[in-house]
């Protein structure tokens, strides 16, 4: 973490006294929060404290900055936040003066967001993809992502940490591990996972240390972070958001989105970062499909009359008792809110998807001709240009990059031939037939579906980065095959340890989705805030 911008934030701080600041202070088992009055704002709260003077974007940046520094970089040591942006607070400034002039861009101007750190900026902070390797990519243009963020008037606060490389090297990783920033922890339970390559997005969002993140999901590294971290997550269409200045796995299935406390807040961020790109081909697709404003999709009564599809088959119920108890509970509610559940309402080819090897096939093909493409673009100081390259950097390197697991997964991909081997083409044939027309939309079709719901995965397990996760299984992967859109929501807990119930639709389904969303957070508020315990404390 930059601590330069934590001690200016002090600074910005020193004199204010609007805003209780609490002591970091062990209470029993729960971390007292550093300015409690903002854990939990929404981003229309926060907005609206901007809008008639009671706060500033400048004194809410420090604010932000204050609690990453005593909360994750020390006290609990969450450890979600790679390193906190130098220019923050000038940034905040200057949006600061935009107002008072009358300017204001939108409902982010002055609302701090943090970003997964393989996301290009164009600032004082490199992109990483957590590895030592790219510890000097210091990039020249914004990712696309990061610029429209900033047109609307949000401050780039950060870089998050991650799993390595988007958790695409090893079979044994650890979710939330990267040679760059170690391990971040789960601000539930600090023993226990974040969960997918977003994990320190996850993390940060869910502790309040900005109003909201960025992520990225190839198959659910967005979902499962909001699952284990308790927040709503999108994942758009793919398409839908532009990749461009993106560390790649696969661009066939690569996605940006949001990971936010509320739908409501998701929503504003999807508006300010959807939309077609000429930076990246495959946005053309969303012409047509993107909306302005998500917030107008925003119905609590949206699940009156609505048609909910129970998917059982394939994997996506069974792993879990508890998460399978959560879902069931949440499903009722939704029926008691008006809606028609079907179930079951299986996905046709979803067996067929759980034991295929397409998706895995596609994934490595791309992931060697995308990252390629990218390290190609890299400047002088980072000594890696290519998939290989990479290979023996971490082979050279492996005591700080591998002292945990390896690198079998590049090992599989570098030696693939391009994206016009026959044995790729078939994959990437047999994964969209499977996920598409034979799969999800098949079953919205048969029973005139809104959409479908499934648990997003399990609670949350204790971290092992010796052994790697344990997971037990998700309901992210036919949406991530087809490019079709999710969003999680928080549906209970056990133990303390959050669950999430997701709601998967056809592919520019958005706006459908946040508002059943929404209308089931309304409806059972499951969100609470987490408690940084220092251990799970079973009965």
């Amino acid at each position: 973490m930059q601590r330069s911008a934590a001690v200016a934030a002090g600074a910005a701080m020193a004199g204010w006294s609007g805003i209780h600041t609490g002591e970091v202070a062990m209470a029993g088992s729960l971390w007292n929060p550093v300015y409690e009055d903002i854990q939990e704002a929404t981003i229309a709260d926060l907005q609206a404290r901007l809008t008639d003077g009671s706060l500033t974007a400048q004194q809410l940046t420090g604010m932000y900055l204050a609690r990453i520094a005593q909360l994750d970089q020390d006290g609990p040591r969450l450890n979600s936040v790679m390193m906190t942006n130098p220019d923050a607070l000038n940034i905040a400034i200057n949006l600061d003066r935009e107002r008072a002039e009358g300017n204001v861009r939108g409902p982010l101007h002055g609302i701090p967001i943090l970003l997964k750190d393989n996301i290009d900026t164009a600032d004082q902070m490199p992109n990483t993809g957590g590895s030592i390797a790219l510890a000097n990519n210091f990039r020249t243009q914004d990712a696309t992502i990061a610029a429209r963020l900033r047109e609307a008037g949000a401050i780039v606060l950060g870089k998050t940490n991650l799993s390595e490389w988007a958790n695409f090297r090893s079979t044994q990783s650890s979710s939330g591990w990267s040679g760059a920033g170690r391990q971040t922890k789960n601000p539930y339970v600090l023993t226990h996972n974040p969960c997918g390559s977003s994990s320190g997005s996850g993390a940060a969002a869910s502790a309040n240390f900005a109003a909201a993140a960025i992520g990225t999901e190839t198959d659910g590294s967005i979902v499962c972070p909001a699952n284990a971290n308790g927040l709503v997550g999108i994942k758009p269409t793919v398409g839908l958001t532009s990749r461009a200045g993106v560390i790649p796995i696969a661009h066939s299935q690569d996605t940006i989105g949001p990971l936010a406390r509320t739908v409501a807040d998701a929503a504003a961020v999807l508006s300010a970062i959807a939309g077609p790109d000429p930076r990246d081909p495959m946005t053309a697709a969303s012409a047509g499909h993107v909306k302005a404003d998500y917030t107008e999709f925003l119905d609590p009564d949206a699940l009156a009359g609505a048609r909910i599809g129970v998917p059982r088959t394939g994997g996506m119920w069974g792993y879990s008792p508890e998460a399978d108890g959560i879902v069931e509970a949440a499903i009722q509610a939704m029926r008691d809110m008006g809606a028609t559940i079907v179930d079951p309402a299986d996905i046709p080819t979803a067996d067929q998807m759980a034991s295929s090897n397409a998706e895995f096939t596609v994934l490595l093909y791309e992931f060697k001709a995308d990252l390629n493409d990218y390290l190609a673009t890299v400047g002088p100081d980072v000594p890696v240009r290519s998939l290989a390259d990479l290979i023996d950097f971490n082979t050279a390197n492996w005591q700080v990059e591998m002292p945990y697991f390896g690198q079998e997964i590049f090992e599989m991909a570098v030696d693939l031939g391009g994206l016009d081997d026959p044995v790729y083409l078939a994959a990437l044939a047999e994964s969209h037939s499977l996920s598409r027309e034979q799969g999800l939309d098949a079953i919205l079709d048969q029973y005139d579906l809104d959409a479908l719901v499934a648990p997003t995965g399990s609670p949350a397990w204790p971290t092992d980065v010796i052994n790697g996760d344990h997971f037990l299984g998700a309901s992210s992967g036919p949406a991530a095959m087809a490019g079709y859109p999710l969003v999680s929501v928080p549906a209970g807990d056990s133990f303390g340890l959050p669950v999430n119930v997701t709601f998967m639709g056809r592919a520019w389904s958005e706006p459908t989705l946040i508002a059943l969303a929404y209308a089931f957070e309304q409806g059972t508020m499951h969100r609470r805030a987490p408690r940084m315990l220092p251990s799970l404390d079973l009965p």
